[in-house]
């Protein structure tokens, strides 16, 4: 069997995206699948149309150009355009049994219109609703023109699809509340490759101490600066700790779009001394970055988006033994049970943030072990990534059949 992957973007570009696709892909071949790649002009620029990174053949597509390029509505049908003629040349080329359209609903539009045409079964993966992040970015606001339309292209899709696959039991009911038949939708949780991950037993003491972190207490985030993922809740509770645990420190790896945001909220909370920001970092050092790390907070904002979809952030955490401390969003609370895998705090509250850390610092190392445990046990009997791409075999099955 070869299944085509339709997708927005791909390695050697760092996303989350781009790292559960990656994991989708090797995995389907360990299971014995062939599988092929095209991706969106939003790859970018890219140094040949045929591109292979990390052992994975991806074809690509040519950018976008020229007149309205830069217009909302023109470019992304543009973008349909280039990426509809990419799928038909790979289609061509490489005769897929499948083709499998990995979110937004331009990829899905593209891909279900050359699927028709050879005459293929189609199926689509909802990784986000894209609407909702655009609400995030700013891009647009709920229930505006421009949410409405790519709602109503998303239903679309969907509707045309033979079947669908989401990453969480939040988008799944979701497409339910939408009208979707139960038996068309089957969920692929975000996962770990177990074999990727160690358990962290001690800290990188070079790093440790080029950083100025020796005998600090660390708190951490790892991974890109998006106005959803909270971290300026994070920066006000440490300003509501520092006085009374002076010895607590704030590591932020990664960057994005709130990075000066985030550094004028330090400087105004004269915080430049407890907060260390080290830009984005090589992926081979991550791991080093992760041993510095004492406690890992995902603190993401209450919204629709955060509520529904689940992060693969706390389960790396989870798998090289650290203790997660989270926003009670949705989709967090799909992952963590509180005092058991993980500890929840109120989403938007500094002050709920600030009690738990203290809490968390009061409690004896046997607590910890205890949840530290429990997350170890849960990505390694549930949320692997053996496990869940298990769960297309059925669904492609039924829809060549």
């Amino acid at each position: 069997m070869k299944i085509l992957h339709v997708l927005d973007h791909s390695i050697p570009l760092h996303s989350g995206y781009t790292f559960r696709t990656r994991s989708i892909l090797n995995h389907q071949r360990e299971l014995g699948w062939d599988t092929c790649h095209a991706t969106s002009p939003k790859q970018g620029k890219t140094a040949s149309d045929i591109d292979e990174v990390d052992g994975l053949v991806f074809y690509r597509s040519e950018e976008v150009s020229g007149f309205g390029a830069n217009l909302p509505g023109l470019r992304e049908y543009k973008i349909i355009q280039q990426l509809e003629k990419n799928i038909e040349r790979v289609v061509k080329l490489e005769k897929p049994d499948v083709i499998h359209a990995h979110s937004p609903a331009l990829n899905g539009i593209a891909a279900k219109r050359v699927a028709k045409a050879h005459n293929i079964p189609f199926v689509y993966e909802i990784r986000a609703f894209w609407e909702d992040a655009a609400v995030d970015h700013g891009t647009c606001k709920e229930g505006d023109l421009r949410y409405k339309l790519t709602r109503g292209m998303e239903n679309k899709v969907i509707k045309d699809a033979d079947a669908v696959f989401t990453i969480c039991e939040g988008l799944r009911q979701d497409l339910l509340s939408r009208g979707i038949a139960e038996s068309k939708i089957t969920v692929i949780p975000n996962a770990v490759n177990i074999s990727q991950f160690s358990l962290i037993s001690h800290k990188n003491e070079p790093l440790l101490n080029e950083l100025g972190l020796a005998g600090k207490t660390v708190l951490g985030f790892l991974g890109s600066f998006y106005a959803y993922e909270g971290l300026d809740v994070l920066i006000d509770a440490l300003s509501l700790l520092q006085h009374s645990h002076p010895d607590i420190h704030l590591l932020l790896v990664g960057g994005g779009p709130e990075d000066d945001k985030l550094k004028a909220s330090v400087e105004r909370l004269n915080l430049g001394d407890k907060v260390t920001f080290t830009g984005r970092v090589p992926h081979s050092d991550v791991k080093n970055y992760y041993s510095l790390v004492d406690y890992l907070v995902y603190p993401r904002k209450n919204m629709r988006l955060t509520d529904l979809v689940t992060p693969l952030k706390p389960l790396e955490a989870m798998a090289q033994g650290k203790v997660v401390i989270a926003s009670d969003v949705g989709g967090h609370k799909e992952l963590i049970k509180d005092k058991h895998s993980g500890y929840l705090f109120a989403a938007d509250s500094p002050e709920s943030l600030k009690n738990k850390v203290i809490e968390i610092l009061s409690a004896g190392t046997q607590e910890k072990q205890f949840i530290i445990d429990n997350g170890l046990k849960y990505v390694a009997d549930e949320r692997n990534w053996a496990n869940s791409v298990a769960n297309y075999k059925s669904v492609y099955a039924n829809v060549i059949a």
